[in-house]
């Protein structure tokens, strides 16, 4: 392993301050010494020019070119430096420097592809948040009789249908993921169509079995969230990463809950809301006002998110590329036509001119004293298709710690997703007699928030959650690690459950039901800010096989969905007992018991490694 004779004579004569060019391998010394004379005259002009050239070979013929910009400037060793630690095939790794920078949300790879998964998640939990804003006043309009016990049980029943349709579906969508001739993003473009479409449906709904048929719909077609995890995982191949990529996910839902509940308190009955704009002699209604508003007062907040979800599926089609290992390599026209416009937007200097590239085999940049070999193409870009191999058995994947991690999901869903949705319930539900309480634990009623407030306290959720998601949640987790910051905060929810109904034997005085009310609900969101991602980077790190992490993502989906059926039904319907019964506290103190169950469980489980991807095929895929 040394530099050609040829060109070490030639570095001794003409130039003995330059370091001795040193070659990867014994072919490459041979290459240049039987076919790149340079000891002629010509080849000393050559090496004394500043340019830097190529040495190009093919089969019948060698030339020296001009090379194309180079992206690796580290040269190598001289025949006195010790190359042991550099790659025995001549590709030069990145410094020890670079490898120990930290993690930043800047040094995120692939943002574009994050992004747009990242608009795409946003559009559920907007919809989802902006329809609880008026689903208690929604339902009321169908039925005004209706006591309001019974209006409680059917909001956990409308929502319980679209979370059932999903535990249904849930695991077929991911082996449809899994599959090759369908893919991660055809299962995500269905399921956003079908939430855009039962969205517009629930919106111009006029009974419940109505609105409960398009939420069902919604709920069968949808698997986003299995699906956009498994395109986070093999996006973001490296561990390091994983703490903020999937944060992003539990990030939308904050986000989601801080603009959700505004448009859909604010939007809801436009008529009434707003009479000056679309009420009768307005500007926009005319004499009689705009009357498919009045005929559908909730269907405003729902055709803006239904846009809102239409934008998304559009940047999905248009801009996210394929992860499976087989489905990749299939041809996307959406991504095409997505290119040709960015490139009709993005117009190139008329001096632009793409360079030629070379066969890797073949080329050696070089300078004069520097050289490195050029870097082979990476996996991402081969055109060589990888072979299908035999899919691991869907019995075969369920290992004591997978199915322990997904029973910690299932409790942490239940008693999260009935949070939220007894909390729609408590807030706008009327306050009860000021002489019904019976003892410090024998009380009832809600707190009687109009619509326009109930979007504002919801709202707060998402303003508490999203700065701890931003700037706390990596620093802890990465002090802590995963699984002992989902041991460390988990217990904070049971005690915002079990603190949440006394806010209705406070004083009727908003400077100190506000702030208590805070301060009940920061206690959950800072429990939520950091067992939501732990709980998917954990069910992410139990999976070893590729080809299953689709079916692995759905069936925690289909648990995940199972227990937000569960959570929002047997919640509701508690809370319309608690309710009818003066006892409204014995609910809450129910899920509290439930959530220090899952707390107990986290003890008999560990943090697998995941899947083992080579260096190569990483940095091929950040390219």
């Amino acid at each position: 392993m040394g530099a050609s004779p040829q060109t070490q004579n030639h570095g001794s004569d003409r130039h003995d301050d330059r370091e001795n060019v040193h070659l990867a391998s014994h072919d490459a010394s041979n290459l240049i010494g039987h076919h790149a004379d340079l000891s002629t005259t010509g080849s000393d002009t050559d090496l004394e020019s500043d340019d830097t050239v190529i040495f190009e070979s093919n089969s019948q013929s060698r030339r020296l070119e001009f090379a194309p910009l180079m992206t690796n400037h580290q040269r190598f060793p001289s025949i006195d430096e010790d190359d042991r630690d550099h790659d025995p095939d001549g590709v030069l790794r990145p410094t020890d420097g670079d490898e120990e920078k930290p993690v930043t949300w800047r040094s995120l790879p692939k943002k574009g592809q994050l992004a747009i998964l990242t608009l795409a998640r946003l559009s559920e939990p907007l919809t989802q948040t902006s329809l609880q804003a008026y689903m208690f006043y929604q339902l009321k309009s169908f039925d005004p009789s209706l006591p309001d016990s019974k209006i409680s049980a059917q909001a956990g029943i409308l929502q319980g249908s679209f979370t059932a349709a999903q535990f249904i579906t849930a695991v077929w969508w991911g082996r449809l993921a899994d599959a090759q001739w369908m893919g991660r993003k055809r299962v995500l473009l269905i399921g956003l169509m079908g939430t855009c479409l039962s969205c517009i449906g629930f919106g111009f709904s006029r009974s419940f079995a109505t609105a409960m048929v398009f939420r069902t719909l919604g709920g069968i077609l949808n698997s986003n969230v299995g699906v956009m995890r498994t395109l986070i995982a093999e996006i973001i191949a490296e561990k390091k990463y994983q703490s903020r990529a999937f944060l992003l996910l539990p990030m939308c839902f904050n986000i989601g809950v801080i603009i959700g509940p505004i448009l859909g308190g604010s939007l809801a009955d436009p008529v009434n809301s707003f009479p000056q704009l679309f009420g009768p002699g307005s500007i926009l209604g005319g004499k009689e006002g705009v009357w498919w508003m009045q005929r559908w007062p909730y269907a405003l907040p729902n055709l803006l998110s239904a846009i809102f979800i239409f934008a998304s599926f559009l940047a999905v089609f248009l801009g996210l590329d394929e992860t499976h290992e087989i489905a990749r390599y299939r041809g996307d026209w959406g991504r095409k036509l997505g290119k040709r416009i960015t490139r009709a937007w993005i117009r190139r200097p008329r001096h632009y001119r793409p360079l030629t590239r070379s066969r890797d085999d073949d080329s050696i940049y070089t300078d004069g004293s520097v050289g490195t070999w050029s870097t082979p193409s990476s996996p991402a870009r081969s055109r060589v298709h990888p072979r299908p191999h035999k899919k691991t058995g869907f019995r075969q994947i369920w290992t004591r710690n997978i199915i322990l991690t997904l029973m910690a999901h299932f409790l942490l869903a239940f008693h999260t997703s009935a949070f939220n949705s007894m909390t729609f319930v408590f807030l706008p539900a009327p306050r009860a007699p000021e002489n019904s309480r019976q003892g410090l634990f024998h009380f009832g009623g809600g707190l009687g928030l109009p619509s326009s407030r109930v979007g504002l306290a919801t709202a707060i959720i998402g303003f508490i959650g999203l700065p701890l998601q931003i700037f706390l949640y990596p620093l802890i987790q990465t002090k802590l690690g995963t699984l002992t910051s989902f041991r460390t905060f988990l217990p904070f929810s049971p005690i915002a459950y079990m603190l949440m109904p006394f806010l209705v034997i406070l004083p009727r005085v908003p400077w100190i039901v506000w702030p208590s009310f805070t301060f009940v609900v920061s206690l959950q969101v800072i429990s939520r800010t950091f067992i939501l991602p732990a709980a998917i980077i954990l069910v992410n790190n139990c999976v070893t096989d590729p080809s299953i992490l689709g079916t692995v993502h759905g069936v925690a989906q289909s648990i995940s969905s199972g227990a937000r059926t569960l959570g929002p039904f047997l919640g509701g319907w508690g809370l319309g007992l608690g309710l009818e019964n003066n006892m409204i506290g014995a609910v809450w103190w129910a899920l509290a018991v439930e959530a220090l169950l899952g707390w107990a469980m986290l003890w008999s489980i560990y943090e697998g490694k995941g899947i083992e991807r080579k260096k190569d095929e990483v940095e091929g895929d950040e390219e």
